[in-house]
C-alpha cells in the first residue's frame, strides 16, 4: 500500500517532513517500517495552500527518492497546511493520473487501502458517481473514485457524514457485485482550513495512523517519523481526527463494527502509554482537546 503525511500548523517548508526527519516520507518510499508494501515506488504527489483558496498539486510517476523536483519544490515550499504521498500500486496503472493527492474545488485528498475486489466490480462502483461529477473523474484509482463520492455525499457541508455514507455505499455495493467486501484505509482530507483523517477496515486491522501535537502544529501520518518516535499515538481504528480550531477524535460510527480487528494488546499499551504522556491517563476517545503547550522533538 501507501504512505503519507499531513501537516497543519504554522508554516514550514515541507523539506522539514519529507526530507529531513529520520524515517522521512523518501526514506519510507525507499524502505517503510509499518506499510504492507516494503518499497513504495509507484509515484508521489505533494499537495499545499498558500495564498489562494485552492491549493496546488504536483504529482510524478518517478520514485520519490530518485525525482529532484520534488527536493526542488519542498526546500522552497512553505505552507501551513500540505500533503504528501508516495505510492504502492494495488493493482491500478502506475501513472501520474493515479498518483495522490486528488483535489477538487478547494478539497485535497489522499489515501492508502484498497477495495477488495475491485477490478471486479470496478464499473459497478463507478455508476455510484453522478454524471456531473464523473466527468471530474480522469484515473482509475479506488482511491479517487471514493473522493467522488464523498464530494456527491456531501462533503462540503458534513464532511463526517459523507466520510461514513461513503464507507457503506462501496461497501454495501461490493458486497452486492462481488459477494465479499473488504474495504481497508486511512484517509486525510482538508478544505485549507479544517483538516480531516480516518482509519478504518471491514475486516482485519486497518492500515497503521499516528498523530502528535508540536505545540499547535499537529502531524498525521502512516508511520512515525522524527527523532522520538514513541511519542506518537496511534489513531484508534474507525475514528475520524478533526483539528481546526480544536483538535478532536470522534467515533466513526455510533455502534463499532464487530468483524473489524482492535490493535494488538502490545499496540494499546504502547497507545495508553503515549496518551498518558501527552495529555494524562484517558480512556475511551478523545472528545475534545484543545492544543496543548507540548511540544517534541522530530
Amino acid at each position: 500500500m501507501c504512505r503519507w503525511i499531513a501537516y497543519r500548523g504554522d508554516p514550514i517548508f515541507l523539506e522539514d517532513l519529507i526530507l529531513k526527519p529520520n524515517n522521512s516520507l523518501i526514506e519510507q518510499s525507499l524502505e517503510c517500517l509499518e506499510g504492507k508494501a516494503r518499497t513504495n515506488g509507484d509515484g508521489f504527489g505533494i499537495g499545499w495552500y498558500g495564498l489562494k483558496t485552492e491549493p496546488g498539486v504536483f504529482r510524478e510517476v518517478l520514485p520519490a527518492w530518485n525525482d529532484p523536483n520534488l527536493r526542488a519544490l519542498a526546500e522552497q515550499i512553505n505552507s501551513h497546511l500540505f500533503f504528501a504521498h508516495v505510492r504502492a500500486s494495488t493493482g491500478t496503472e502506475t501513472a501520474r493520473l493515479n498518483c495522490h493527492p486528488f483535489s477538487y474545488g478547494r478539497w485535497l485528498f489522499m489515501h492508502n487501502g484498497q477495495i477488495s475486489n475491485y477490478e471486479t466490480c470496478r464499473r459497478k462502483l463507478e455508476t455510484l458517481v453522478n454524471d456531473d461529477l464523473y466527468g471530474h473523474r480522469r484515473g482509475s484509482t479506488d482511491s479517487e473514485l471514493m473522493f467522488l463520492l464523498m464530494v456527491q455525499n456531501g462533503l462540503e457541508n458534513d464532511p463526517h457524514g459523507s466520510i461514513r455514507k461513503t464507507i457503506e455505499q462501496v461497501t454495501e455495493a461490493t458486497e452486492r457485485e462481488c459477494g465479499e467486501a473488504t474495504l481497508k484505509m486511512t484517509i486525510c482530507l482538508s478544505d485549507g482550513n479544517q483538516l480531516y483523517a480516518c482509519r478504518h477496515a471491514t475486516k482485519g486491522a486497518p492500515p497503521t495512523l499516528y498523530w502528535q501535537l508540536l505545540g499547535s502544529d499537529l502531524l498525521i501520518a502512516s508511520e512515525p517519523m522524527g527523532d522520538d518516535l514513541e511519542a506518537w499515538i496511534p489513531v484508534d481504528p474507525d475514528a475520524i481526527v478533526t483539528v481546526g480550531n480544536d483538535f478532536t477524535i470522534d467515533p466513526l460510527f455510533q455502534v463499532a463494527n464487530p468483524e473489524a480487528e482492535t490493535d494488538t494488546e502490545t499496540e494499546r499499551r504502547q497507545h495508553d502509554r503515549r496518551t498518558s504522556r501527552a495529555f494524562g491517563d484517558t480512556g475511551g476517545f478523545r472528545e475534545r482537546r484543545s492544543f496543548g503547550e507540548r511540544r517534541a522533538d522530530w
